[in-house]
């Protein structure tokens, strides 16, 4: 049976069992209940509560004001509609860096105010004591490489990372580093495809790509853009799979037209 069937509840090392089989492992972001709740019935595997809620749910240009008592206001409505998928929290910026302790309070307070069952970190060697500590108190930890977010005024830029030699062979160092500290698994965001497959390759946890290419273990999307709803965020490695914002956008203007004309409700919508 596979691990991607309903019944069975999906924890890290099934994760990992996936890559060993070379099933491959489908993410998904998600912010509140009633989608969670979708989103679990699909069959998907794991659900971020991604610090892009900072960009999709309350318009912020980037991930970096979103605080820690938004994420666990999110995570615990996505928690309580998910019985299957394994819910993964974004560790927000200011949360971890720089101080372990600080660190790992942030993730005991997610851990404890949403049930969620992981958290996720961006950064390799900076943040390795931050991640050492959160592990050593038993909190499964995903990392986060390649393009980083929430140090979006360091780069100054979205464009693909690790196309350089340099920085590619910090990536891997990075890599290694995360998984030989401990990690579930890797998110790689924008990086060449090649350097995807190599990671992937050399690694025996789980990596997730998103536009990494094809030849990682399994991929992530923010639901928002995936469906549609957002349609300024154009990146090459995003397939949208509905026009959900023309959808609403139709369903609303056929209800106003619907009230003005005195169509809704009718005789068999009313006591």
């Amino acid at each position: 049976m596979s691990i991607s069937s309903k019944d069975k509840r999906v924890t890290t090392h099934r994760l990992l069992e996936m890559k060993q089989r070379g099933e491959k492992i489908a993410i998904l972001t998600a912010y509140e209940y009633s989608i969670a709740k979708i989103l679990d019935n699909t069959g998907i595997d794991v659900i971020l509560v991604g610090d892009s809620a900072s960009n999709v749910m309350a318009g912020h240009e980037t991930t970096v004001p979103i605080t820690l008592n938004e994420m666990i206001y999110h995570a615990s409505g996505v928690v309580k509609g998910v019985k299957r998928a394994l819910v993964v929290v974004d560790l927000p910026f200011g949360t971890y860096q720089g101080n372990s302790k600080e660190a790992l309070s942030s993730a005991i307070r997610i851990m404890k105010e949403t049930g969620a069952s992981a958290v996720k970190m961006e950064g390799g060697a900076e943040v390795k004591e931050s991640v050492i500590r959160i592990l050593s108190a038993g909190i499964p930890v995903m990392g986060h490489l390649g393009l980083t977010p929430q140090s979006i005024h360091k780069f100054g830029t979205y464009v693909v990372r690790a196309q350089d030699k340099k920085e590619a062979e910090k990536l891997i160092e990075d890599a290694h580093l995360l998984e030989e500290a401990g990690v579930f698994g890797i998110v790689l965001e924008k990086i060449p495809a090649i350097l995807g497959k190599k990671v992937a390759q050399s690694l025996k946890i789980p990596i997730i790509g998103i536009g990494a290419g094809n030849k990682v273990d399994g991929q992530i999307l923010v639901l928002h853009d995936m469906l549609g709803i957002t349609q300024e965020f154009s990146p090459r490695f995003l397939r949208r799979y509905h026009n959900l914002n023309k959808e609403i956008h139709n369903a609303v203007a056929n209800y106003i037209d619907d009230v003005k004309k005195v169509k809704f409700p009718d005789e068999k919508e009313q006591y």
